[in-house]
């Protein structure tokens, strides 16, 4: 029999959880300490200045399993938690008109240096998801173009760049958003391309890409039209284990979207939604916000692994594997912190960057759809 603290510690292991503010309250260092989970997701809301990001990043993975994700959303344009402690990026789309590979193993680096001097690990980019017309109301300027082969070119630089500065990357929002017509913080997006176009052109840059992403995030729209059905990707054993790791081949974490989104809140309880999501073959599971939904979806896990031996065994299977991937990934330690004339260097590196970008772009790119 599983010693019980074992198993508390193996559901733990696989939450990467958000907070609610710029300094941990005395509730999130309790229930921190209690779930250890696997990593911390810092927003807007958590960050005021280098030295204020880096005492919460300290404090809260202190209170993790060993070697945490130090993890914030950094794509350059409308997603970017530093615009306002560091400054503004340009978008993936705005650097990939170019075609430089140049300009986008610039933009991974501006993005490296500027994931390095809050102390995080890992920014969550680059988009995959293909630029076509129908998701362009919600995703924006966050794709880099509407064909395949330009996504790959864009993001194998970026990817390189934020490599060599020793920044985790993730790949999102597989198996691709570009056909959505909703948004997945709000519903569950059906997306009807058919599973040969999805694998031809959407799952391109993954298939390309995949031996450079080390992490890779599972979105929670639903394929009606694939062997997926309207199970939402996030929990769908199909997307996760059939494609992505048999298929595809993928060795990395597979990261989930928030777990708080809409998109799989509407289509199962929080309780279910992550036992069904790690029997389906996910590593890691992101909860950016509540510590009542945490709390639900570390206690469902532990629940399930003493009810049912099979999903014990799945439960500590998942847990030792992504902590190796972890210590491998994530054992380096903290980079030392910016003097302030080496943060205002940055700025300006960054601030000439935007310029550049800025004065490039002749004119707004026309999105054409992908046959």
């Amino acid at each position: 029999m599983t010693n019980p603290t074992t198993i508390r510690h193996h559901a733990g292991s696989l939450l990467v959880v958000g907070l609610s503010a710029p300094t941990l309250s005395p509730l999130e260092r309790t229930w921190l300490r209690l779930v250890r989970p696997a990593g911390i997701i810092l927003f807007k809301r958590n960050i005021e200045t280098p030295t204020q990001t880096r005492a919460l990043l300290d404090e809260a993975t202190a209170r993790c399993t060993a070697n945490p994700l130090r993890c914030v959303d950094i794509e350059g344009g409308t997603v970017n938690r530093l615009r306002d402690a560091l400054a503004p990026l340009p978008s993936a789309q705005a650097v990939a008109l170019n075609q430089s590979a140049m300009e986008a193993s610039l933009h991974g680096d501006l993005i490296a240096h500027a994931t390095r001097a809050f102390g995080f690990n890992t920014t969550l980019a680059p988009v995959l998801d293909l630029g076509l017309p129908q998701a362009e109301p919600i995703l924006g300027t966050r794709t880099a173009d509407p064909t395949p082969a330009e996504v790959v070119a864009y993001a194998q630089p970026f990817l390189a760049a934020l490599a060599a500065q020793n920044v985790v990357t993730c790949g999102k929002h597989f198996p691709g958003l570009g056909s959505a017509t909703g948004d997945t913080h709000l519903l569950t997006p059906s997306i009807s391309r058919p599973y040969k176009t999805l694998w031809q052109q959407d799952l391109l840059p993954y298939r390309e890409l995949h031996h450079q992403l080390p992490m890779v995030m599972i979105n929670h729209a639903a394929y009606p039209a694939t062997p997926g059905k309207k199970k939402p990707a996030s929990v769908s054993p199909f997307w996760i284990t059939t494609v992505l790791r048999n298929r595809i081949g993928y060795k990395g974490l597979i990261f989930s979207d928030d777990f708080e989104m809409g998109g799989i809140l509407n289509h199962l309880s929080i309780e279910e939604a992550v036992i069904e999501a790690i029997r389906a073959g996910m590593d890691l599971i992101e909860i950016c916000h509540s510590p009542d939904l945490i709390l639900a979806a570390w206690e469902s896990l532990i629940d399930e692994a003493e009810r049912s031996p099979a999903f014990r065994a799945i439960l500590a299977d998942r847990a030792h594997t992504t902590a190796r991937k972890r210590a491998k990934l994530f054992s380096a330690p903290t980079p030392r912190a910016l003097t302030s004339t080496q943060f205002n260097a940055l700025r300006a590196r960054i601030e000439r960057f935007n310029q550049h970008i800025a004065e490039s772009a002749a004119k707004p790119r026309t999105l054409v759809e992908t046959k």
